[in-house]
């Protein structure tokens, strides 16, 4: 039987790939089987081995692997580049794990998933250790991957806070924005591919918050894929891997790469700001414009609040318990500072421009801050 061609990141035929990388990736694969080898049948049809998995994944990761950690390998390098990088190093990586895996793939795999039942508590069919490795790997591979690029863009994550860990999760796996994610992919890889890729993501929306096994479940559901269409073998379990590593990287350089953009906005309003506490009320006064709250503005006034009290030590706890904003209250306060507030209208404007276009109700805040301040 001819040995089947496969062609994987950036035109690197999974045949002929770099002996390091074969070997980093089998090296790994390994150590991934003996971690199957640990799950019982219930961890997987629960999705419980998601859980066990993040806590191996995250856990010595995430000490050693921080911003003085990248500084040491690409000192000088800007944040861009490095992400860029990562990206295609992990997509490389993913895809020739991909054609590893595929060649135990066979539609009795689906079969013997039916089987776990049947099993006995401490026994896994050798088939379904073979498919959780690739799950495993792959999953694992991703949700560093978005940890690595937070790192890179100095996105600061607790991930023993619940919402951070959570928020980790969504952008690895983009369960965020499932349906816009797939639109993406979907013109990224070839014609022939294309009906794969939107089932694949078909389910790609899942709410976050109940519980990690849901995303266990949801991930192995979506891994199935790859398994259930018989005669495409090799060739499609390293384009859904390639693509799927692809797409997870370039939403959390997105994602991330925003929050950045919003931290370091923040940062320069408290630094350049001779009115701290006046710039938090114009600033939430302009935010509330328009009644509506976008993710940006949010992000923004959360850290503007951080970055005043670290750096001026002004805490207001007026403006913490204010359920509506008053225009005149703002305005009282503005005319009782003396001096040049030119400050207070460079951030107003700067706050406006956070979420995109300033729309009109936040000109006319403007306008009128703009008015009273000359």
């Amino acid at each position: 039987m001819a040995k089947a061609h496969t062609e994987g990141v950036d035109g690197i035929d999974i045949d002929d790939a770099n002996d390091d990388d074969r070997k980093v990736v089998e090296d790994e694969r390994a150590k991934l089987r003996d971690f199957v080898k640990g799950l019982s049948p219930d961890d997987i049809k629960s999705g419980g081995w998601f859980t066990k998995l993040s806590a191996q994944a995250l856990g010595s990761y995430t000490d050693k692997v921080n911003w003085q950690y990248f500084q040491e390998r690409y000192e000088g390098v800007p944040a861009d580049a490095i992400v860029d990088q990562r990206i295609r190093m992990a997509t490389r990586y993913a895809a020739l794990e991909g054609g590893l895996s595929a060649g135990a793939y066979s539609a009795a795999i689906i079969a013997t998933l039916g089987s776990l039942g049947g099993a006995s508590a401490a026994t896994v069919p050798a088939a379904v250790t073979t498919m959780m490795v690739d799950v495993a790997y792959i999953t694992r591979l991703q949700l560093r991957l978005a940890y690595d690029v937070a790192v890179l863009y100095r996105v600061p994550l607790d991930l023993s806070d619940p919402d951070d860990l959570w928020k980790l999760i969504r952008v690895a796996f983009t369960i965020k924005s499932g349906e816009a994610v797939s639109g993406g992919v979907v013109k990224a890889v070839p014609a022939v591919m294309r009906p794969v890729i939107k089932r694949f993501y078909s389910k790609g929306v899942l709410a976050a918050g109940k519980g990690l096994p849901v995303v266990g479940k949801f991930l192995l559901q979506r891994n199935v894929i790859k398994i259930g269409i018989p005669l495409v073998g090799v060739p499609l379990a390293v384009v859904l891997n390639r693509y799927t590593t692809l797409v997870a990287g370039r939403h959390a350089q997105a994602v991330f790469r925003n929050e950045a953009r919003v931290i370091e906005l923040a940062e320069n309003l408290s630094e350049w700001s001779r009115h701290p506490q006046l710039m938090l009320w114009v600033a939430w006064l302009v935010i509330m414009a328009d009644g509506k709250i976008t993710d940006d503005e949010a992000l923004l006034i959360r850290h503007l609040v951080r970055l005043v009290r670290d750096q001026h030590q002004v805490v207001d706890e007026q403006l913490a318990r204010l359920v509506d904003i008053d225009p005149d209250k703002v305005w009282r306060r503005l005319d009782a500072e003396p001096g040049n507030l030119s400050d207070v209208v460079d951030a107003a404007e700067r706050v406006a421009t956070v979420d995109g276009a300033v729309n009109t109700r936040e000109k006319a805040v403007i306008a009128e801050l703009r008015e009273r301040c000359t």
